[in-house]
């Protein structure tokens, strides 16, 4: 992959380990248990996804422009999980937005998709969770 716009990204903190957080999220969006490499999945009928999984990183590439980025990272309060949403389209990029209807309303609704489930993994781990702003800052307190 070339080339990637940033569409849409959203961060937070959960107060437990990197390595227990990874595992969650490798659980809930790996269920087939693989944890590593490049590999392709069925997403519904009819529509196959290339996922890579490399360190702590989850990337999913699927359809003409999309790819999101899971990460776990550490964070002086535990764990900082960021979601990324791309756009990797290699032709006729422009009419990404176009397509997908100037992708109104993309970045709130990756944001509450992602609040959901940072709050939904912080109740699994029994563990404060909470959004941050800045997910460019890995060990800074917050």
């Amino acid at each position: 992959m070339s080339r990637k716009k940033l569409l849409a990204e959203a961060a937070g903190i959960l107060e437990a380990p990197v390595a227990t957080v990874w595992d969650l999220l490798a659980e809930e969006l790996l269920p087939d248990g693989r944890r590593s490499g490049r590999f392709t999945v069925q997403d519904f009928p009819g529509h196959t996804s290339t996922v890579e999984v490399c360190g702590h990183t989850i990337s999913v590439q699927g359809g003409w422009w999309y790819r999101g980025e899971w990460s776990v990272e550490p964070h002086s309060k535990g764990a900082l999980l960021v979601h990324r949403v791309f756009n990797v389209a290699q032709r006729a990029r422009w009419a990404v937005p176009l397509a997908n209807r100037l992708f109104i309303g993309l970045a709130e609704n990756t944001r509450a998709a992602f609040m959901a489930k940072l709050t939904q993994m912080g109740r699994r781990l029994g563990c404060s969770a909470r959004p941050t702003t800045d997910p460019g800052r890995r060990a800074s307190p917050e």
